[in-house]
């Protein structure tokens, strides 16, 4: 992580191309990391424990970089803003990862990305049932669009052809997710991104170790082989190595080089790219875990892609902060 990347914001040369290469980068590795997550989930690592272990030692790292190139960073933000982070990482944060995680244990990997990317659906319709927002007509055409294209991914006229625990966790990130552009919103993407990201990440932890303390973790299984699944299934690793890659490669890194974009690229822009990670996740789930959805299913994920499209652009007037991959 480098110093550049720590440094606020300034009126710097934007370089278009190398922004989109590093969110490209970025997105590979979020849409890799789903795929080793399920590894490290089917390896006994359940859930909750796994959410535990991410946030645990993100934690630790992003505050180990801040008392090292940003002290400032480690000052904790009062007042309204302060309860605006608490919020932060209880629902952005601890409560999308654990319900991605439940989502990806139990559905095709690609399916439970297009329910949580329903979240810019979901901020649409706050903006324009609560809040009162303009918004262009095509939000009512994407919602359309997206909820067809649902029935169609998920099978509902036969009764949800998939996990019914692992669809509503999928909704549940997407609500999350929805919460954290929202609170983005109202102020707390003004902050530091580093700032705002460590404490979110420590509120997080601290909650998730009640929740599933990092205590209760079997380090016996930190050895044991990790079978890759899928068409790699032959192969293995052991379960720590899974669970460093979350850390460092599935977290750390992408946000590294997504906020690094955001220096030469508009915050729309990065979020408007990362809406073509339930695809990538999609094709993962085909490449490497053998999943189809048949061609029904695959219509519906181009239609829930398009419907998400038009709705996170329908908004007349948006504040767009960036993604909190996964």
């Amino acid at each position: 992580m480098s110093t550049t990347l720590l440094a606020p914001p300034t009126a710097a040369v934007r370089r278009p191309a190398l922004g989109l290469g590093l969110v490209v980068l970025g997105a590979l590795l979020f849409v890799v990391n789903a795929g080793v997550s399920r590894v490290a989930l089917r390896a006994g690592v359940d859930p909750a424990t796994l959410t535990t272990i991410r946030l645990t030692g993100t934690t630790l790292v992003l505050v180990g970089v801040a008392a090292a190139f940003r002290p400032s960073a480690l000052r904790p933000p009062t007042g309204r803003l302060g309860w605006l982070l608490v919020l932060h990482g209880l629902v952005g944060v601890a409560g999308l990862q654990w319900t991605y995680f439940v989502a990806i244990d139990r559905l095709p990997v690609g399916m439970a990305l297009l329910l949580e990317y329903q979240a810019p659906i979901l901020v649409a319709l706050w903006a324009r049932v609560v809040q009162k927002e303009s918004v262009r007509p095509r939000m009512w055409v994407g919602l359309g669009l997206a909820l067809v294209g649902m029935a169609a991914v998920t099978g509902i006229w036969r009764g949800l052809a998939f996990d019914t625990v692992g669809i509503v966790a999928g909704l549940g990130a997407a609500v999350c997710f929805a919460a954290y552009f929202l609170i983005g919103e109202h102020g707390v993407g003004l902050l530091d991104p580093l700032r705002v990201i460590l404490w979110a990440f420590l509120v997080a932890t601290v909650a998730m170790n009640l929740v599933s303390p990092l205590t209760g973790f079997d380090t016996g299984l930190l050895d044991d082989a990790a079978p890759l699944l899928g068409r790699l299934d032959g192969l293995s690793v052991p379960v720590w190595t899974a669970l460093t890659w979350v850390i460092l490669l599935g977290t750390l890194i992408p946000f590294a080089v997504a906020l690094l974009a955001l220096q030469h690229l508009p915050a729309t822009t990065v979020t408007m790219a990362s809406m073509l990670e339930p695809v990538g996740v999609s094709v993962l789930g085909w490449i490497w875990f053998r999943e189809s959805l048949g061609a029904v299913a695959v219509i519906g994920c181009a239609a829930v892609v398009a419907g998400i499209v038009l709705a996170q652009s329908a908004r007349r007037a948006a504040v767009v902060v960036e993604p909190p991959h996964l």
